[in-house]
């Protein structure tokens, strides 16, 4: 018979609920998160709501009259002149995100599925390797290409092919663009492909379905949540790119990096418009992300 050695309760004694006190709770994760939370705050947040504060100040447009209010920074925004610049760099976004999918999707198809496995991480660092290379010099590499006296036009006279100007116009600029971003669009459909439940590809052929209804019916809504995260990833990068559509580009090409460049670097600087500018591109990323998280990570099995 055992005895227990448990010392009884005395009546002013608290009841032990089993429960860790709720400062030693937070004291892990705090621990953990503090230092990049803080790295975060410094370095993103305060540089965000300085920016937000510039452009609530009130400043001179030339050749216009003064802004009476910081407010009218974003009402300036909507000029039709700048309007014009802001669905270019639209344009170029999606154009750029549509070439990178349209090619992206295949290559890493194969990769994922149809390339022998041990020749997949070769081909992955094919695809990496471009990204080692600063972008300022793979635009000039394509600027070598694309010039009229450049490569692609040596290559079509030596075959009796009449050459093509695409320097200095938008095909360019998406050309440029598609190449920079195509390696982040691959990487993420891969990981995706690669999760991809085969059995239920082998059942769709079993049943008789074709090969484009399975690809409609099995692998689209599996690899869903992968095309949305490397659509938005290349979105949100090109719409930001500032040296594609400058170097490729020309001066008809000007984007919204660039008018942003000009309100703080050019002759007539205007920094309350361009933080203007600054805060509503960042407001248009965080609500592409914030719907990303909410949408695009749903179960989507068939």
């Amino acid at each position: 018979m055992s005895v227990s050695t448990k010392p009884p309760l005395s009546p002013n004694s608290p009841p032990d609920s089993g429960k860790t006190p709720l400062g030693q709770q937070w004291l892990g994760p705090v621990a953990l998160l503090g230092p990049a939370g803080l790295w975060l705050v410094v370095l993103l947040v305060l540089p965000t709501l300085v920016i937000f504060e510039i452009s609530l100040v009130p400043d001179i447009v030339p050749g216009m009259k003064v802004i009476p209010s910081g407010l009218d920074n974003y009402l300036l925004a909507f000029d039709p002149l700048y309007i014009k610049v802001i669905f270019r760099s639209l344009f170029f976004a999606l154009g750029t995100t549509a070439l990178c999918l349209l090619l992206g999707f295949p290559v890493a198809y194969w990769i994922a599925i149809l390339a022998p496995s041990r020749w997949r991480n070769l081909l992955l660092m094919g695809f990496v390797l471009p990204l080692w290379t600063s972008s300022l010099l793979r635009a000039y590499a394509w600027v070598t290409i694309l010039r009229p006296t450049g490569v692609l036009n040596t290559v079509l006279g030596s075959i009796g092919l009449p050459g093509l100007e695409l320097i200095d116009r938008p095909s360019a600029v998406l050309i440029g663009m598609s190449y920079d971003f195509l390696p982040y669009m691959v990487l993420i459909l891969y990981s995706s492909l690669e999760k991809l439940d085969r059995q239920l590809l082998e059942a769709s052929a079993d049943l008789g379905a074709t090969p484009l209804e399975t690809f409609w019916k099995i692998t689209v809504p599996q690899t869903a949540p992968g095309i949305a995260a490397g659509s938005l990833l290349v979105f949100i990068s090109s719409l930001g790119d500032f040296v594609d559509p400058e170097l490729l580009g020309g001066t008809s090409s000007g984007t919204v990096a660039r008018l942003i460049y000009n309100q703080f670097l050019g002759q007539s600087p205007n920094w309350g418009f361009g933080s203007a500018l600054s805060t509503i591109l960042i407001l248009v990323v965080s609500v592409s992300i914030a719907l990303l998280l909410k949408y695009g990570d749903r179960d989507t099995q068939p």
